[in-house]
């Protein structure tokens, strides 16, 4: 059989790299005959160019468009535009999740997937043709690529739970690609075994030099690190694992105490923070410049990298900024903030809750949307990433509205897209903490709790009054949704929420099997009413609607694209979806 729908456009799509790039030497356009002929794969130059071609196609529109749709539109924190029209924005938000839906559609992964597995399967041999690629360079190369297969792994088992899982190269339309899903269990095994080994190959974090992009627009040992502590707490929470949640907390410690190290051996840039400081987190006042107002700050770990000239960020920009083409354009991105964004209220530190910022002494309440403090709008334009001056607002007293938006250029939109940083990380190992705790008098939970208060402190205003208090969370349950408050309030918008509401999800259901595929059984454990509740708070109508439909694990994950079940026989759609094109299964 001919190639088939997942793969067929990843064998083409390799063999012309993207035009995407960050600086002078990101992009190298190289011959669309020869990417994996026999003339190819002579020189260090040509597995240079496979390398780049392959973190290329991470900045490609698909996958930017579905880190936000997969990672955030899902969750509570989006909503569509109210004047724009979109059939499928409109089913995704009403929970029509139908298998024809173009963002089910898997292949942008598959794409740099496949080309990484061209570059492990060829790059070795280079060494026999050319002296200069010696084995060292072999090594970071492998490690770069095993990493990178793995975080694309990873955003399809969020995504889809069940999905093929290929080590095997497609370089010829001829090549049977008949791929069965795979368990998630067994896909993030693979993932942490080949992360396992990337760790010990990959160069160290901060050894391209200082201020170099590829210290963040490259897999270094720190995004490995972060990389492994996000799927061991996905794992934990999926299977209620005391040895996952202790092992997030220890590549988390891997991560920070790198950070940690860096920093006092480079004193990089302008960070607060005493001596006895771990974290050197920017100081809060300008933490919004400094992180999204421009790219690979001293807090990233990951980032796409984007220079607005080979290559511009157009689905960020189109989702958060202005949607549309060059020239025809809306003012408007496709999505903007819930209501949830547009005041503050005391409950937001419960899942529960009806706001995310519990105080306007938090500088991020300001910063990450535009006319913050708006009580009655159901939906606000987002700032974080977009705005044209990125400019702090470091001193609110007295302010009774937030900032307007102010106008970017269309064309030329170099903002990063941030895969991982510090605060992340930091968050995900008090997850973990909170999960370890054997009683809610367990220190852990102290440790959890203080971990959280270093972020959220850094953007408090310097004399406010009203911080956390460790009294006012001294229960297990209660530090869980603080947590999750917390990531939301640090990570909205990035495309965390979705994924930090599902493994809450997976902690409050029994039944679950993360060994057996979602297909091979006829009923499936039920989704906890406290998540269906937060999802739903973004809604001013229609809300019960949506949970009613949300019944059980299946209801987690996307469809598989339609096209794609009807090529490939192997695969087997996830159960609750109809194949009609009008509606899932309730």
């Amino acid at each position: 059989m001919k190639v088939n729908n997942i793969l067929k456009k990843v064998v083409l799509g390799t063999c012309a790299v993207l035009m995407l790039g960050s600086c002078n030497d990101f992009l190298t356009i190289y011959p669309t005959d020869k990417t994996v002929g026999k003339d190819f794969w002579k020189k260090k130059e040509d597995v240079d160019q496979m390398v780049t071609g392959a973190y290329s196609a991470m900045t490609s529109y698909n996958v930017i468009e579905r880190s936000i749709v997969w990672g955030a539109f899902r969750s509570d924190e989006l909503v569509k535009r109210t004047s724009l029209s979109n059939t499928t924005m409109d089913n995704v938000l009403a929970m029509n999740l139908l298998p024809t839906n173009s963002y089910n559609s898997w292949s942008s992964f598959y794409n740099v997937i496949n080309r990484c597995n061209i570059v492990l399967n060829h790059a070795e041999g280079v060494m026999a043709e050319d002296p200069e690629f010696t084995q060292g360079d072999y090594e970071t190369v492998r490690g770069q690529m095993l990493a990178l297969r793995s975080l694309c792994y990873f955003y399809l088992v969020r995504a889809f739970r069940d999905v093929p899982y290929t080590t095997q190269s497609y370089e010829d339309d001829d090549q049977q690609m008949q791929v069965a899903q795979m368990c998630p269990d067994s896909v993030l095994n693979y993932c942490i075994q080949d992360l396992k080994e990337a760790e010990t190959k990959v160069m160290r974090s901060g050894a391209y030099g200082s201020s170099n992009w590829r210290n963040q627009g490259y897999f270094t040992r720190d995004a490995v690190y972060a990389l492994l502590a996000d799927i061991y707490l996905w794992k934990a929470s999926m299977n209620h694992s005391q040895e996952d949640y202790e092992n997030c907390v220890v590549y988390a410690d891997k991560l920070i105490n790198s950070k940690d190290e860096y920093h006092r051996n480079n004193a990089y840039g302008s960070v607060g923070g005493a001596d006895k400081d771990i974290y050197h987190l920017v100081d809060g006042r300008i933490a919004f410049s400094s992180i999204f107002g421009s790219n690979n700050s001293s807090e990233s770990i990951l980032e796409w990298q984007f220079d607005g000239d080979r290559n511009s960020n157009t689905a960020l920009e189109n989702y958060y900024d202005m949607s549309g083409s060059s020239s025809n354009h809306d003012a408007s991105g496709m999505v903007e903030a819930s209501q949830i964004f547009n005041s503050v209220n005391d409950d937001a530190n419960q899942l529960s809750g009806t706001k995310v910022y519990a105080s306007k002494n938090d500088l991020r309440f300001w910063n990450n949307v535009y006319l913050a403090n708006s009580s009655e709008a159901l939906q606000l334009e987002i700032r974080k990433y977009v705005d044209k001056t990125g400019s702090n607002i470091s001193s609110p007293e007295g302010r009774n509205v937030g900032l307007e938006k102010s106008s970017n250029n269309f064309d030329n939109y170099q903002r990063n897209w941030i895969v991982y940083r510090l605060t992340d990380v930091m968050l995900m190992k008090a997850e973990a903490q909170v999960q370890l705790a054997a009683s809610d008098s367990d220190a852990v939970l102290r440790q959890a709790f203080d971990l959280v208060q270093v972020v959220n402190k850094r953007s408090m205003t310097t004399n406010a009054k009203d911080t956390l208090t460790y009294s006012d969370f001294n229960s297990k349950a209660s530090m869980e949704e603080l947590v999750l408050a917390e990531r939301e309030r640090e990570l909205c918008f990035e495309g965390k929420r979705w994924f930090d509401l599902v493994r809450y999800a997976y902690r409050h259901m029994d039944g679950v099997n993360s060994r057996q595929k979602m297909a091979d059984v006829s009923s499936w454990p039920s989704l906890p009413r406290a998540f269906t509740r937060a999802i739903i708070r973004k809604y001013d109508t229609g809300g019960d609607a949506v949970a009613y439909k949300m019944k059980s694990e299946p209801f987690l994950y996307w469809p598989i694209l339609r096209s794609e079940v009807h090529v490939n026989r192997l695969l087997k759609q996830n159960p609750v979806y109809s194949d009609n094109q009008t509606s899932s299964k309730n």
